[in-house]
């Protein structure tokens, strides 16, 4: 053997060495990767959640939005960005996608909430089973800056692609090369003439589709994922795992010979002979863009079969997260129950942002005015019971000893601001949002609602007017109202209609101590301008109020 075939046989050495080397240390991190899967259950992955991410994660939402679902005021007033930030584990953009939707949409079928409790407990009593649906998903993984729902919807700026140009060009080289038997040199001057033309319409081509391969890469994985969920045994999955078969065999065609467009080291310069052939072929006979518009066409036609395995590996997902949720709750969770009646009972209830929260219970069947000074748990504790509410009929989950009510839309008033683009005050953008309540309440919803500060943005006597008019109106047969005010007045006006509760503070050493504990009755005390004083306000400054503040109380007049 000679010097080159000595130098020939030593890369080929090399060439395996680093194969093998490449696939051991892919092996290696696959299995530190499943054991983390095992092991770390319950620590959730850091994340980063910039804005163009949240408009990503709502696009399987926006796409099978309805009127049962939490509207965009409620979403934010109960800061639902920052709890699914806390609940999502999911690996993929079809999970992370499919879980948003999840927490936006209220089940009003008790059915389907006790079918996704079973996937739930199947996957957290069965962990093998758990780990190879991460692992798929894994493997399926994120789209990038966009999600495949702007892809999709974008398809038509490609408009309608015809192979029959590329055929044409391809069809010429067959009388060319039976001119290679007539006249040699002109038949070698047309190839190569025709083989330039080709290649430099290939680049202009190539740059349209090229946006689109990102898209097309994820069906193909989500194809494969789909292959391999459908092999795993998930018994309580049947429903699913045949949805996944079906429309997989819908999409086949797309699949045949994909390889032509989706080859990862297509127009890459990888010093691979074979990939550098291939690309000629491509740039030479448009393979690739004649299978990509094939790929495009099939695809245009079957939209909602890529739709319908979103959601369901989505589904399978978002029970795996839901499951793992439960399992970081330390204080505990319970799972809801439902009765046909209006009313919430609450026992030992918390907030799921809160690291060491204080519980609290309540039972009303008619609503709940709160009142209490600023920074007292007020907010917070209506934020707990919406909640509550919302993850009862959307993951079946509460985050309490007991949670029972009834099967509720929920919307809520609590976190509202000024509309600067649309022009609106704070008072127009109060009232617009409480009328939709109303509005729903007489379109026969059965409405659970919150209200923190009603009309806080009018004067006292108008405030306490309409205040306690709209909130008569927002009790009935059909609605349930928990509502907080600092107007101590509307307590005695709406004593028949709502139950009264509140939350208090007690000034120890020169400083205010909250327990955050809910206790019944209408609020007493008033450290209001105790605090003022606490912070070193002029002395007559304080009197004066108190003087003020006792003439109100006793003659209901402030002159």
């Amino acid at each position: 053997m000679g010097n080159v075939g000595l130098l020939v046989l030593a890369l080929a050495i090399v060439t395996v060495v680093v194969f093998l080397l490449n696939a051991y240390h892919a092996k290696q991190a696959e299995k530190r990767f499943m054991n983390s899967l095992y092991e770390d259950c319950g620590r959730l992955a850091q994340k980063e959640y910039a804005p163009e991410r949240f408009a990503r994660i709502g696009s399987y939402f926006l796409r099978h939005s309805s009127p049962l679902q939490l509207d965009d005021i409620t979403w934010n007033d109960l800061g639902m960005d920052e709890i699914f930030m806390r609940m999502n584990y999911t690996l993929s953009a079809s999970g992370e996608e499919y879980l948003y939707y999840t927490l936006r949409t209220l089940q009003k079928e008790e059915g389907e909430l006790l079918h996704l409790e079973e996937v739930v407990r199947f996957f957290g009593d069965h962990p093998d089973e758990r780990v190879k649906v991460q692992l798929q998903m894994n493997k399926l993984g994120y789209t990038g800056k966009f999600s495949l729902y702007d892809y999709l919807d974008n398809l038509d700026y490609l408009g309608e692609r015809s192979n029959r140009k590329s055929l044409i060009q391809d069809l010429l080289f067959i009388p060319l090369i039976a001119l290679l038997w007539v006249n040699f040199s002109i038949g070698v001057m047309g190839l190569v003439m025709l083989m330039v033309y080709n290649i430099t319409t290939y680049f202009k081509e190539k740059g349209e589709i090229d946006p689109y391969i990102t898209s097309f890469a994820y069906i193909m994985r989500l194809l494969d994922v789909c292959d391999e969920l459908e092999k795993i045994k998930l018994p309580v999955c049947g429903k699913e795992q045949e949805r996944l078969r079906m429309h997989r065999k819908e999409m086949q065609a797309m699949r045949r010979n994909s390889f032509w467009v989706m080859d990862p080291g297509r127009g890459q310069a990888s010093g691979n002979i074979l990939e550098a052939i291939l690309d000629y072929v491509r740039m030479v006979f448009h393979v690739d863009l004649l299978k990509f518009n094939s790929m495009l066409k099939h695809l245009r036609n079957h939209i909602e079969d890529v739709d319908a395995l979103i959601g369901t590996a989505g589904y399978l997902e978002t029970a795996i997260a839901i499951g793992i949720f439960r399992n970081s709750l330390t204080e505990g969770y319970c799972l809801p129950e439902f009765a046909d009646r209006n009313g919430i009972c609450m026992e030992n209830g918390y907030h799921p942002l809160i690291a060491q929260p204080v519980k609290n219970g309540i039972h009303t069947e008619q609503g709940v005015l709160l009142t209490g000074s600023n920074a007292s748990g007020k907010s917070t504790f209506l934020k707990t019971v919406a909640v509550n509410a919302v993850f009862a009929q959307t993951i079946h989950t509460c985050m309490a000893d007991r949670f029972q009510s009834s099967l509720y839309q929920v919307y809520s008033s609590m976190a509202l601001r000024d509309d600067l683009g649309a022009g609106e005050s704070y008072y127009i953008v109060e009232i617009k949002a409480l009328k939709r309540i109303l509005d729903a309440a007489k379109e026969g919803k059965r409405v659970l609602c919150f209200v923190d500060e009603v009309l806080r943005g009018t004067n006292t006597v108008e405030r306490i007017a309409a205040s306690t008019q709209i909130l008569k109106s927002l009790r009935g047969e059909n609605i349930l109202c928990f509502a907080a005010t600092h107007d101590i007045e509307l307590t005695e006006l709406l004593q028949k209609e709502y139950d009264n509760y509140h939350f208090s503070e007690e000034v120890r050493d020169g400083d205010v101590v909250f327990d955050y504990k809910l206790q019944s009755g209408k609020a007493t005390t008033r450290n209001a301008i105790r605090l003022l004083e606490l912070l070193g306000y002029d002395r007559k400054i304080i009197e004066k109020a108190y003087e003020q503040a006792e003439h109100f109380t006793d003659s209901g007049s402030w002159i």
